[in-house]
């Protein structure tokens, strides 16, 4: 192995951090060396890879300044200071409160869903589960999974409060005062809902924020 100058090596350095994102191929002219040597370099510096461009640029640590996900793009290059795309959307799943979407996940990482997620359908750390017609990746960890569930589940409540209209919340009053008792999809199967078109999670999110869900006995005397 060649042994580079350090001079070089320095003054390379100055000017990757002044450049920004760099290419492998970029460091190996800069120093006048073999690309498993500019490799090495990378590795010595601790540089971070790029998550997306199929990993073919680096940054240098005191470049990026990471937002609250630990994320920072340069153009259209992102970095991660979890690792790869793989680490990163694990990480990502498992620190979220309620879970995350496939558009939520591309909202975050700036990619689009199709080109990315067909990788973490079956990965290990993750745990893909359909929610309401999408499907929504939680940690595979059983106590943060029931959390982050309970947690959608509550905010898909509160989402439904926030959209129902007071003609809905009578419809569903009457209902309940009707036939006491009464369940969530009961109510949605009576005629005079389904003509109005409230949906069952709207009936449920009302009733739960109002305890008012039919409560089932953990048994039975």
């Amino acid at each position: 192995m060649n042994r580079l100058n350090q001079d070089t090596i320095n003054a390379a350095y100055l000017y990757f951090v002044k450049l920004k994102v760099f290419s492998i191929g970029e460091l190996s002219s800069f120093l006048t060396c073999s690309i498993p040597n500019a490799r090495l370099k990378i590795k010595q510096w601790q540089a971070y890879t790029s998550y997306n461009q199929n990993g073919k640029y680096y940054t240098l640590p005191q470049v990026p300044i990471f937002d609250q996900y630990g994320l920072w793009r340069y153009k259209n290059i992102g970095f991660s200071k979890y690792g790869n795309l793989k680490k990163t959307i694990i990480h990502l799943v498992k620190t979220s409160p309620a879970g995350l979407s496939g558009r939520q996940l591309g909202e975050i990482l700036g990619l689009s869903p199709q080109s990315f997620l067909h990788h973490f359908r079956e990965c290990a750390g993750i745990y893909r589960e359909k929610h309401d017609g999408v499907f929504v990746y939680f940690s595979d960890v059983d106590d943060i999974f029931k959390k982050q569930v309970h947690q959608r589940s509550s905010l898909i409540c509160r989402s439904a409060i926030v959209t129902i209209s007071d003609t809905e919340a009578i419809l569903i009053l009457v209902a309940i005062i009707r036939q006491h008792g009464i369940s969530a999809e009961e109510i949605a199967a009576l005629s005079e809902i389904q003509k109005s078109g409230i949906k069952l999670n709207k009936i449920k999110g009302f009733m739960e924020y109002h305890d008012l869900l039919k409560k089932t006995p953990d048994f039975k005397p």
